[in-house]
């Protein structure tokens, strides 16, 4: 006879998600209250406007005249000159062929939606990522196996990387890598936030991969070569992936404050989220609602990586590993 277990009320989940749901519509409700009394003039209106905007062409006429429309193409025409104008069939015409215009009427317009600053800053804060991401795993995976190789000139070239980036602020070497490295080999301020981000966080990540490698048994490596397998290929394909599931979720973490890292860059004039944000500030003066905006893309992209994340443990968690 089966009994049916008794889940007792502090655990159960309905209770449990209504209580978190609670508690932070209290918490919102107690940040609207405050934001409320506070001596400051609230303007979101002006917010949407920076991710896209519907962007307005206008055609003026050069000069007084007539227009005239000929085998589909605009002109103005007068007792001196007849000058091309640049419309095309997705603008619309606000005189008729033959009729008077003057200088500066608006002969014809068009609106299409375009990114705006905001939509911009993103693009390149994920291009700056995604790239720096690259560098990171490339750097991480040489440097830990320089560290466990058995060759003391690895070891040591990869200790005192691993010291040395570990060991200064990200934002410092920012600094130095644009104002030497970048000008002696006359890299553009985006290469320079790129190296920099990627060279930075490879050093974390190649101690978080090297410390998984280690945390496999040996005696797995040791089965290997007693079949005739050898290190390289025990490496690729028992060790490694065994590793990489292990550290994947720190890993994860760590692309993820790359992300938010990644707004340290731009001290050295790269437009990506952050810098899009000072200068929202400085031409609207309303910072709160700005870097409310910019937290909440930034979230947006963490947790999307979060949840790439989560998503991937659980598959390589299925398979074993990565194959």
């Amino acid at each position: 006879m089966n009994m049916k277990k008794t889940v007792p009320l502090s655990q159960n989940k309905t209770l449990g998600h209504f209580l978190a749901v609670s508690f932070f519509a209290i918490i919102g409700y107690l940040f609207f209250i405050a934001a409320s009394n506070m001596n400051y003039i609230w303007s979101w209106s002006s917010m949407p406007k920076y991710f896209a905007y519907n962007d307005i062409q206008v055609v003026e006429a050069p000069v007084d005249g007539k227009l005239l429309i000929q085998s589909g193409k605009y002109f103005v025409i007068n007792d001196d000159d007849k000058i091309k104008l640049d419309i095309t069939d997705s603008y619309k015409l606000n005189y008729k062929n033959n009729e008077d215009i003057y200088e500066g009427d608006e002969v014809a317009s068009t609106s299409a939606w375009t990114l705006g600053p905001i939509g911009h800053g993103l693009i390149i804060t994920l291009q700056i990522s995604f790239l720096a991401s690259i560098i990171a795993a490339i750097m991480a995976m040489t440097v830990a196996l320089m560290r466990l190789s058995p060759y003391q000139v690895l070891k040591d070239i990869g200790t005192v990387y691993v010291a040395v980036v570990r060991g200064t602020p990200l934002l410092v070497q920012i600094f130095l890598f644009y104002f030497i490295i970048a000008n002696l080999f006359h890299f553009t301020s985006f290469t320079a936030g790129v190296l920099s981000l990627g060279l930075f966080f490879g050093a974390y990540s190649a101690e978080i991969l090297r410390g998984a490698i280690q945390s496999i048994d040996k005696g797995q490596a040791e089965a290997a070569q007693s079949l005739g397998i050898s290190k390289f290929q025990a490496m690729r394909h028992i060790i490694l992936p065994q590793a990489l599931k292990r550290a994947l979720p720190t890993l994860v973490g760590e692309v993820i404050s790359l992300v938010k890292d990644s707004s340290l860059v731009s001290v050295i004039s790269i437009t990506d989220l952050t810098k899009v944000g000072r200068e929202i500030v400085a031409n609207t003066f309303s910072p709160f609602e700005t870097w409310i905006v910019i937290a909440g893309v930034y979230l947006i992209v963490t947790f999307t990586l979060s949840f790439i994340g989560h998503k991937l443990e659980k598959k390589m968690a299925a398979k074993g590993g990565i194959s």
